[in-house]
């Protein structure tokens, strides 16, 4: 089932989108696998030692979540994260994160090539995500990969399958004075942090109704740095990634049956969000 939805999303993404992008050889002159692993796996430590690393590492965390019982998301951003990220509609790749997984016992780092190429897509740079990364296993070290993974070249121009959004196609979840909106985010109750990335640009963390937060529970908290949910706030809107795109592409593994296991959850999450921004 898995070859077989592989081999239909390659074929739907080559059809409809080209070859997005560029190679990492050509963008840095750094050559990596051409399958990239979504998440970065790495010795357990506690929260508070995790931070300190991340500080270590030249990061600022901007924010503490817990996504379920045992565990927990760490926020982290640095100088050079915000400047790849500070340009329209490419703010979300400003900030990393990080699953302190006490049920598992280990960390794992989503994986800033991965999601960065996929958030920045033609605007990405090797040198910055690469450089990121390489801090990270630095401090966190020594990582391995997870079985999460997706092809380089064609996570630019992801999507699920025909008819399931793309990047781009973000929700668009409030409207009014970028300085309204970011105010609103910051009094909303679960916000976890609101960041700066540019003069008329913001990266707003957020929380789900609790009844919307279930869904993690039903996909497998491995990945539980999925949440808080990102919202970007710049030109006078307020804009989320569709569920449906976010959620396909941090669990690449999923399939169209374990979507439909979930299948009201994109529109809760909008609902939820849009509250927050009325």
């Amino acid at each position: 089932m898995k070859k077989f939805y592989t081999l239909i999303a390659t074929a739907v993404m080559i059809a409809f989108c080209g070859c997005a992008g560029t190679t990492p050889e050509a963008e840095a002159g750094v050559k990596i696998e051409k399958e990239v692993a979504t998440y970065k796996i790495a010795p357990y430590v506690s929260v508070d030692e995790a931070k300190a690393k991340l500080a270590a590492a030249g990061f600022e965390v901007v924010g503490s979540y817990k996504p379920f019982e045992n565990g927990t998301t760490l926020l982290f951003t640095n100088n050079a994260m915000k400047a790849m990220a500070n340009k329209p509609s490419r703010g979300l790749a400003a900030v990393g994160r990080i699953l302190v997984d006490d049920e598992r016992k280990q960390i794992s780092i989503a994986n800033p090539v991965y999601f960065g190429k996929a958030f920045m897509q033609k605007e990405y740079s090797h040198a910055t995500a690469s450089a990121e990364l390489a801090a990270l296993e630095k401090a966190f070290g020594p990582c391995k990969n997870s079985g999460d993974k997706w092809e380089f070249d064609g996570l630019a121009g992801y999507h699920f399958m025909v008819g399931m959004p793309y990047y781009e196609d973000m929700d668009l979840v409030g409207e009014g004075s970028t300085a309204d909106l970011v105010a609103k985010a910051q009094k909303a109750k679960g916000t976890t942090a609101v960041v700066k990335i540019g003069e008329d640009r913001y990266v707003a963390f957020v929380e789900l109704d609790r009844r919307t937060n279930g869904f993690l529970k039903k996909i497998g908290t491995q990945n539980g740095e999925i949440l808080p949910w990102a919202v970007l706030i710049e030109g006078g809107q307020a804009k989320a990634l569709s569920a449906k795109y976010i959620i396909a592409i941090s669990y690449p593994a999923f399939t169209m049956t374990e979507f439909m296991g979930i299948a009201t959850v994109p529109g809760a999450v909008a609902t939820d969000i849009k509250k927050i921004f009325k």
